[in-house]
Order: structure tokens, then C-alpha cells, then sequence
């Protein structure tokens, strides 16, 4: 059965005119004309009968029916699908150019944005710095001084230097805050006892090296200057190579490496709190770094206030302040939270740099070592130069205060000498080397229980009194093959001894029972 040659899928015959049609097509026809397509005559929808038939397979389209007609149907398939394929490139090539737009305009916002926080903190830095500026010198007018216990005569004050900043000065509230914290540690120092799992003499004779770490370069090697956290088991160094590197001991890894200085780092030292790091350099500047979250440490100030070489910095008990020491001839009492330098003390009567710095234990009194052999105590609220200690022979290269208070050792070209801080007066005095060897550190244990020397070796000695002799518990040699050790640590309850030497090697020594790590890592 065939319409037109085609047969129909549902097909119906006219009764008046018997013809046959698909019905979607006449029914699509009588509703436009309501005739019959073939005689023409009036042809009502309900004069169609739907005929049943059985369901009839369509046969292939007449260009399926040989090969060339298949090509062709493929080729146009394929056709199709390259001009869709194409679209979609185009879409994604539209799409890939709006993205890179969209990407452009959000880094240029997020420029714009740190640059504008960029110039806010500086404001604020300015503005805080503007109104602590007061009319007044930086340069402090110098009282007498006592020589080894002795009154020195007043000199007449100089004028000071032109060309310097005023400063804001030590104010009575910082005075307070100091004087607080002083009598805050000194009642506790008398309640302290020492550490159950202090380590005894008889544990120092065990010691011996059990780690030893390449921190620094090869290029520059050597490391000028160490410090231990008090409370985290890092270790800090300050190498020839210009960097600082916090290292943790447990793990034997190199923390973050703390690049900025253009010349070697002589002085290093944790602050306890908020992740900060000091490092002075022979570059004339202090830096003040903050730690991440990711262990690494940003630069938050550069100190550019001394014109030559700043060899120590040294943190305040209230760890708040702290004290820089160049070979300028000054020292200068900075805050840490905004790195502003409130005095710059340039007493008229030293005649070479500053070699050597530290704090008293209590925050009131200062220690200093210059180039010109002489020791210096100044008293903080003042900073006036209270009393001088004379008799060693080259520059002092270190000093350090004993944890009770009562005794000063300090470092120089000579050998080791300690001073009675309550007496004013030297009453021991060691050389352990030759004339040709200074001793380049020098420094007690939190206890106070053992002061460490270091030369071309390291000597441990137990502190005794002032009448007492301190005996040598241990001799360590250098191990470097320098013959310079230049910084030795003691770490909690003198667990261990961190020593720096001027082969780039931070060395361990400690028990070798202890767990201590003793595989080296290269940085």
C-alpha cells in the first residue's frame, strides 16, 4: 500500500473519494484549505477512516542505497561535525581571552591594593615616629664614671655632633616598665633554684661532639655569631655569607634562611615572643624579623642609624627594648614593636667602637666592650657611664653577666677576665692562650652554674665563688682546623653546647646518650 510512492505510517482512506493519505498530512492540509489535495472537492476530517495495517519497515533513503550515496551521507556527517568542532574552538578561544582578561584586571587590583596597604603602614610608621618626636638630642650628656671601683673626675659635657637625629628619649614610663621588670626578677631570683636536670660536671667529662652541620656557604665560610631559643629547640647563626639561618636541632633542618644584609652578620638573637629575630651586621644596619605561619621569616624593619660596623645587639628582660653597639662609637636603645630608636648614646670620652654588648640579667644595667680594652657599665634609666673596668690588652670581644647578678666575665685579646659587680673589681683572671690567640667568646649558663670560653678550643669552668678557685671541667678541641671559635651556647639545663667556627660548621656537643641527631644536613 503506497501514498504518492511512499508508504504511510498511519494511514486512513476517504469514503467519498476513496483515496488514500497519511493522516499528519491531510490533516495538516484540511485544516490550511479543507479540500482534497488530489480532486479538489470539499473534504470534511470526519469523512477519513483510519485503515490497520501492518507496521511497515521504512526502506533506505534512495542515496543509501549504493556506495557513492553512503560517501556522501558520511561526508556530510563529517562536515557537520568539523564546522561543530570548530565552534566549539571558537567558543573556547573566546572564552580562554576573556578569562586571561578577567585574570589581568584581578592581579593589577591586588597591585593596587598592596601598594596602597604599602603606603597606608608607612603613614602610620611616619605618623607614630612624628609624634614621638620631641626638641631634645639624641646625644646624652655623660656623668662620671668610677675606673675599677675608683671615681673618676666629671668631665665637661661636649655638644653634640651635627648632623644628628633628634630622639625621643627613655621616657618615665619606659623608666617605670624597666624598673618594674628589675624588681619583678630580682625577687624571683632569690625564690629560683636550680634545675633538677641541671647537667653535672660529671656529665661534661662525657660530652663529646655528636653532631656537626654545613649551615653557611662555601664561598664565605664561617659563622660569626650564634643563639639558642629559649623555649623551642632552634638554633640561629650569623655567617660571613651575610645570612641568618634558623636551624632546628631536633630535626637536623635548616628553618629559614634570613637574606638582606649585603655584608656578614655579627650579631644574632632571638626574642621570645611574637616569632621576632634580631641580626646586626658590619653593613651599618639592624634588622627586625617576623616569623610566618609557613616557618619562614619576613624582614619588618631596617635600623640604618649607626655609620659603621654594628657588632652586638642584646635583648631586654622585658623583651620589649633592645640595645645595638657599633664601631661608631654609639649605642643606641631601640623599641621592638615599632624599631624606633629612642636615644643614641655617644658618650665623649670613648675613643674607639663598641666592640661587645649585654643586658644585666635585671634590665638596669648595661655592659659594654670597646676597641679600646676598656669594659663599660652604663645604667640604662640614665645611660650614663657609671663605671669603667680597665686592664685587658686588644679589643673586648665579648662580655657576659652571670645569672645571680654578681659576676661579669668579658673576653679579649689576653684571655678571660671576672669582675665583682658588687666590689667593682677584677678578682680572677684565666689565659688559656698564647698571646697570638685571642679569646673571642665568652659566656655563663642560664644557671649560672658553668661559663663556657672559647679560643682555639672550648673550656667549660664551674663558677665558684669570689674566693674560690673555678675549676676546668672540660676541654673541647677545635675541631674546625681554624684554630677560631668564634660563639659557643650552652643550650636548657646545659644539655648541650652549640659552637660556631669560622669553617661554616655549627657543632653539637653533647652526651652521646642524650637522642641528640647526629647526621649533618646541607643547606
Amino acid at each position: 500500500m503506497f501514498c504518492a510512492r511512499v508508504t504511510p505510517e498511519e494511514p486512513v482512506v476517504s469514503r467519498r473519494t476513496g483515496l488514500l493519505y497519511e493522516r499528519r498530512l491531510i490533516e495538516k492540509h484540511l485544516a490550511e484549505n479543507g479540500t482534497c489535495p488530489v480532486t479538489g472537492e470539499s473534504l470534511p476530517a470526519d469523512d477519513l477512516i483510519s485503515v490497520k495495517t501492518n507496521k511497515a519497515v521504512k526502506p533506505r533513503p534512495l542515496q543509501a542505497a549504493s556506495i557513492p550515496g553512503m560517501l556522501g551521507l558520511f561526508q556530510n556527517e563529517w562536515d557537520a561535525l568539523m564546522l561543530s568542532n570548530y565552534a566549539l574552538e571558537q567558543q573556547l578561544h573566546t572564552a580562554r581571552q576573556e578569562l586571561s582578561h578577567a585574570l589581568y584586571q584581578h592581579d593589577a587590583a591586588c597591585r593596587v591594593i598592596a601598594r596602597l596597604k604599602k603606603e597606608r603602614d608607612e603613614a602610620r610608621q611616619r605618623l607614630v615616629q612624628a609624634a614621638r618626636q620631641v626638641p631634645s638630642s639624641e646625644v646624652v650628656t655623660p656623668t662620671a664614671a668610677s675606673a675599677n671601683g675608683k671615681r673618676a673626675p666629671e668631665a665637661e659635657a661636649e655638644p653634640a655632633a651635627p648632623g644628628k637625629k633628634a630622639r625621643q628619649g627613655i621616657t618615665p614610663e619606659i623608666i617605670k616598665e624597666l624598673a618594674d621588670c628589675n624588681a619583678r626578677l630580682s625577687g624571683q631570683r632569690k625564690k629560683r633554684q636550680n634545675s633538677q636536670t641541671l647537667a653535672t660536671a660529671e656529665a661534661f667529662e662525657k660530652y663529646t661532639q655528636v653532631a656537626s652541620h654545613p649551615l653557611h656557604k662555601t664561598v664565605k665560610p664561617g659563622i660569626c655569631s650564634t643563639d639558642i631559643h629559649p623555649t623551642k629547640d632552634y638554633i640561629l647563626t650569623g655567617g660571613v655569607d651575610s645570612t641568618a639561618i634558623v636551624f632546628n636541632k631536633a630535626s637536623g633542618e635548616i628553618i629559614s634562611t634570613l637574606a638582606g644584609h649585603s655584608k656578614r652578620v655579627t650579631s644574632v638573637k632571638f626574642v621570645p615572643r611574637d616569632e621576632l629575630v634580631l641580626t646586626g651586621s658590619a653593613d651599618k644596619t639592624v634588622r627586625i624579623w617576623q616569623g610566618q605561619d609557613d616557618g619562614s621569616y619576613n624582614c619588618k624593619h631596617v635600623l640604618k642609624d649607626h655609620s659603621a660596623e654594628v657588632r652586638a645587639v642584646t635583648l631586654h628582660a622585658t623583651h620589649n627594648y633592645f640595645v645595638t653597639a657599633s664601631l661608631d662609637k654609639t649605642w643606641g636603645f631601640y623599641d621592638l614593636s615599632t624599631g624606633l630608636c629612642l636615644t643614641q648614646v655617644n658618650e665623649a670620652t670613648v675613643q674607639d667602637g663598641f666592640t661587645s654588648a649585654a643586658f644585666h640579667p635585671d634590665g638596669l644595667i648595661l655592659g659594654t666592650g670597646t676597641a679600646e680594652s676598656l669594659v663599660r657599665i652604663w645604667d640604662v634609666k640614665t645611660q650614663a657611664n657609671v663605671a669603667k673596668f680597665e686592664g685587658h690588652t686588644g679589643p673586648v670581644t665579648d662580655i657576659s653577666f652571670s645569672e645571680n647578678g654578681y659576676f661579669l666575665a668579658t673576653a679579649a685579646s689576653d684571655g678571660v677576665k671576672l669582675w665583682d659587680l658588687r666590689k667593682l673589681k677584677n678578682f680572677r683572671s684565666f689565659a688559656p692562650y698564647d698571646a697570638a690567640t685571642p679569646t673571642n667568646t665568652v659566656e655563663f649558663d642560664y644557671s649560672g652554674s658553668y661559663l663556657a670560653v672559647g679560643g682555639s678550643d672550648i673550656r667549660i669552668y664551674q663558677v665558684a665563688s669570689v674566693k674560690q678557685e673555678w675549676n676546668t671541667v672540660k676541654v673541647f678541641p677545635d675541631l674546625s682546623g681554624t684554630g677560631k671559635v668564634t660563639s659557643v651556647r650552652f643550650g636548657p639545663d646545659a644539655s648541650y653546647l652549640a659552637v660556631a667556627t669560622m669553617d661554616r660548621q655549627l657543632r653539637i656537643l653533647g652526651a652521646p646518650t642524650s637522642g641528640l641527631e647526629t647526621s649533618a644536613v646541607t643547606p
